[in-house]
C-alpha cells in the first residue's frame, strides 16, 4: 500500500514537472533577450555560414550566460562582451573566407512573425543581440539568450539523468 502511494506521488510530481517543462519551452517571457542571425540569402553556402556563425556565438555566449542569474545581469554580460563576440564573428567568417560582409547590434530589433511549436510569435521590436550577415535576406536562426531557453546542450544531459533517477526509483518500489 505505502509503496503504491509513493508511486501515486512520483507520478504526480513527474507530470507536474513535465507540464510546466512544456510551458516554460514554448513561451518566451515578456522580459527576455534574443539571439538572431540573418543569413545573407537561402543558397547553401550562406545558409552554412549562418550556421557556422550560429554555432561559434551560441557556444561562446553559452559560456559568457551560464551563470547570469537575471535579465539585467544577463544585459551587462553581453554589453561586456559585445567586442569579444564582434570579433569572433569576424574570425569566423574570415576562416570561411567570406567577403560579404556583417552587422551586429544588440538594442531592440525587428523580428517578422514566426510560429513555433504550435505558439505564434508576434512579429515586433524585441531586445535582441542581432547579427546580419550580407544583405540579410535569407532566412534567420533565433533563440532566447534569457531566460537561457536556447543554452540546452548542456541541460539535455541533466535531463536524462533526471529521467533515470525517477525511472530507477520507480524500479526500486517495485
Amino acid at each position: 500500500m505505502i509503496k503504491k502511494i509513493i508511486l501515486g506521488i512520483a507520478i504526480c510530481f513527474i507530470t507536474i514537472n513535465i507540464v510546466k517543462g512544456q510551458e516554460t519551452n514554448n513561451t518566451i517571457p515578456e522580459e527576455a533577450i534574443r539571439l538572431r542571425v540573418v543569413a545573407n540569402s537561402d543558397s547553401e553556402y550562406d545558409q552554412d555560414i549562418k550556421i557556422k556563425v550560429k554555432n561559434q556565438i551560441q557556444k561562446e555566449l553559452s559560456l559568457l550566460l551560464k551563470d547570469a542569474k537575471n535579465i539585467m545581469e544577463t544585459r551587462q554580460i553581453i554589453a561586456n562582451n559585445f567586442t569579444k563576440l564582434d570579433n569572433l564573428i569576424e574570425e569566423t567568417l574570415e576562416k570561411e573566407n567570406y567577403k560579404l560582409g556583417y552587422k551586429i547590434n544588440y538594442g531592440y530589433n525587428y523580428f517578422p512573425e514566426k510560429e513555433y511549436n504550435g505558439k505564434v510569435y508576434e512579429e515586433g521590436e524585441y531586445e535582441s543581440l542581432l547579427i546580419t550577415l550580407g544583405e540579410g535576406k535569407g532566412k534567420n536562426w533565433w533563440c532566447v539568450l534569457f531566460p537561457p531557453l536556447c543554452i540546452i546542450e548542456a541541460e539535455e544531459d541533466e535531463e536524462v539523468k533526471y529521467e533515470s533517477f525517477f525511472s530507477n526509483l520507480i524500479s526500486k518500489i517495485f
